[in-house]
């Protein structure tokens, strides 16, 4: 069975078992079971029983704090001191920490227990998790399909109950998309929310960290504990840290208390018929159940996908540009000695075949006498993307889609047709070129024992309200299937 937070945290209140107990239980599942999902790339056995050990000291000291003693793990994209952090590539296989990331600091302020780092696509490039350097992540609902990308790692380790939580990143979905198609609740912040020290950078415009949990609670418990402003990111925004946890289970809302808008006409076109039943259905309950659903229209996000693999790569290829095995990063001398040589043959060598198509890209888009017809043409279309929603939220609470258009595919279905594969984030991208908060939670099951996920967006900064209009849907759907065994 897994746990959610909130059950960890009631298990020590009755000191049902010890923070030592609790972490063997993790470790012997990952031992056990992880060979046949590959979710993580390196597990901390021995210092996380350590820390375990010493938290059993201080457990009745820690009453108030609901992260005190829980196994996270952490997207290998998050600095941790004196730990490898490779984002799943060749570049990096070696590389260690000599600081920690924000999202780290604050989660081990919290004394939580770090079970290691998940497996993720090459630097957050990719929806499959499938071009990691360390092999492809399987989905537990069905090991011979994808869990999502690029957090799939954390999504599978969330979901075979291998860690309570995680922290991904989501630059055009990356936290969505594979907690939808693993069956689990992915929130991504509002932009500036969380702060990105620490956190290597895909897309500085788009990336946001953000929760991978088994509830909406649990979402909102780490969204807190990670907030704040950080002055070592410029982007981090100056508000103090969310109370969403408090707003969940203490206020009195209903469905009647919001308006859900629906664009219809974004999904006529290429959704999954089973995806698509359930979702109409979802609409019915919800009317019936006394929200308010209107149908609204969001003309520029068609554009999203080809705007964001304009602006994504472009900035992709100028944050990559430092790793070139000189300052540091995968090195092999070249034969002669010859530097732009030596340049060529270690970026070639270190980036597998998905980050180096990025890198070109946008250094086409960058490049002179191109950069005004492709990188200003799809900043201005962002802009448009982000009046849409403007427009959209002076008469809806938030945005009510499917997360995805289709269901968990085959691993190697789409590896080598790279537009289709872009294309499993058409419904996610539009909330990242907006800067807006978006959750995911589990719909139910296709015929096949696939999970569904439908997806919520909502207004900048409105991470509560959010948070509330997901918990709502979280308890009229009650998704409890267990995971067929794997």
């Amino acid at each position: 069975m897994k746990r959610t937070i909130e059950d960890i945290h009631k298990g020590y209140s009755k000191k049902d078992f010890s923070p030592s107990e609790l972490i063997q239980e993790y470790l012997s599942k990952i031992k056990n079971l992880d060979t046949k999902i590959n979710s993580y790339t390196e597990v901390f056995d021995d210092k996380v029983v350590k820390h375990a050990k010493e938290l059993d000291k201080i457990l009745h000291k820690n009453e108030n704090n609901f992260l005190f003693g829980v196994p996270i793990s952490l997207k290998d994209i998050f600095l941790v001191k004196d730990e490898k952090c490779t984002c799943s590539s060749k570049m990096l296989k070696n590389y260690v920490s000599n600081y920690d990331s924000c999202v780290y600091e604050k989660l081990s302020k919290r004394n939580i227990l770090l079970l290691g780092k998940n497996n993720m696509d090459e630097f957050a490039m990719g929806s499959s998790t499938e071009t990691s350097f360390f092999g492809p992540t399987m989905n537990p609902w069905d090991i011979s399909r994808v869990p999502g990308g690029s957090s799939g790692g954390s999504a599978a380790s969330v979901s075979a109950g291998f860690s309570c939580a995680s922290l991904g990143t989501d630059t055009g979905g990356s936290i969505r998309q594979p907690a939808s198609f693993c069956g689990i609740v992915g929130l991504k912040p509002t932009y500036g929310r969380v702060s990105r020290f620490g956190m290597i950078a895909f897309s500085s415009s788009l990336d946001q960290a953000g929760p991978l949990a088994n509830s909406v609670n649990d979402a909102a418990i780490i969204l807190d504990s990670v907030t704040g402003f950080d002055s070592r990111d410029s982007t981090s925004l100056n508000l103090k840290p969310t109370n969403s946890y408090n707003s969940l289970i203490n206020d009195t809302y209903s469905f009647s208390d919001f308006t859900f808008g629906v664009p219809s006409k974004l999904l006529e076109i290429g959704l999954d018929d089973e995806i698509k039943y359930k979702f109409d259905e979802l609409i019915k309950n919800l009317k019936k159940l006394g929200a308010k659903v209107i149908d609204i229209d969001l003309p520029y996000a068609k554009y999203a996908v080809a705007t964001y693999y304009i602006i994504a790569p472009s900035e992709a290829s100028s944050n990559l540009s430092r790793f070139d095995g000189i300052r540091y990063g995968f090195s092999e001398e070249s034969e002669n000695g010859d530097l732009i040589e030596s340049y060529i043959n270690n970026r070639s060598k270190g980036f597998g075949e998905e980050v180096k198509r990025r890198i070109m890209l946008g250094t086409y888009s960058l490049s002179s006498g191109y950069y005004d017809a492709y990188y200003l043409k799809a900043i201005k279309v962002k802009q448009l993307i982000s009046n849409d929603f403007k427009n959209a939220f002076s008469n809806v609470n938030s945005i009510l889609t499917p997360t995805c258009p289709e269901l968990p595919f085959k691993l190697g279905e789409k590896k080598n047709d790279p537009l289709k594969m872009y294309l499993s984030d058409i419904l996610t991208i539009p909330a990242n070129l907006a800067q807006l908060p978006s959750i995911s939670i589990p719909l139910g099951l296709s015929n096949q024992n696939l999970p569904i996920g439908i997806q919520l967006t909502g207004n900048r900064l409105d991470e509560v309200n959010l948070l509330k209009m997901a918990s709502l849907l979280e308890k009229e759907i009650n998704f409890t299937k267990e995971l067929p065994k794997f």
